[in-house]
């Protein structure tokens, strides 16, 4: 049981610490073999990914900038609004440069097909995407994720960077919330 607001929330878990561990680890593996021989620009969907892009760029054992580019489609509550909004640009040069985009979940798909098409149009050498959750079943627009993680179930889960209404990033697992 987690607590929101002095709240109990029922919760599942999702993916333990160790799970999450291995999982980032093999990501930053197959990342390491794409780049060896390149510069690489990591930039992560802010804020979900910051815990991901934290422990993904520390397992990479290979020199990366790292940046971020900040967008909003949630607002309150457990539903995407469907309208993205850009609120922090990335400050580091991206033309001409590789960018892994790494995201914590890929749902609806929105968000990341905006910051997708962002940095091409900054003028990205390439654009990868690096995402730790896919929620396909919940996808309105088509992206190829170049590194997945997990698949994940249509539940609303929080932790290790996701929240629900900016509770629950700091927590080491992935939790599925049940109903309030």
């Amino acid at each position: 049981m987690l607590m929101k607001h002095n709240n109990p929330l029922q919760s599942r878990l999702f993916a333990s610490a160790g799970e999450i561990d291995a999982v980032v680890g093999k990501l930053a593996e197959q990342i390491r073999q794409d780049y060896k021989d390149r510069e690489l620009l990591l930039v992560g969907i802010l804020k979900g990914s910051f815990i991901f892009l934290a422990d993904l760029s520390r397992k990479l054992g290979m020199n990366a900038e790292i940046d971020f580019i900040g967008l909003s489609s949630y607002g309150e509550g457990r539903v995407s609004s469907g309208n993205i909004s850009l609120y922090y640009e990335p400050r580091l040069p991206v033309a001409g440069r590789d960018v892994v985009l790494v995201e914590d979940i890929v749902d609806s798909g929105l968000s990341t097909f905006f910051a997708i098409n962002y940095l091409k149009k900054k003028g990205a050498n390439s654009v990868k995407l690096c995402a730790l959750l896919d929620k396909k079943c919940r996808r309105e627009v088509e992206v190829h994720i170049d590194y997945a993680g997990f698949s994940a179930p249509d539940r609303f889960l929080v932790g290790y960077g996701l929240d629900c209404d900016e509770c629950f990033r700091n927590l080491c697992d992935i939790n599925m919330l049940g109903e309030e």
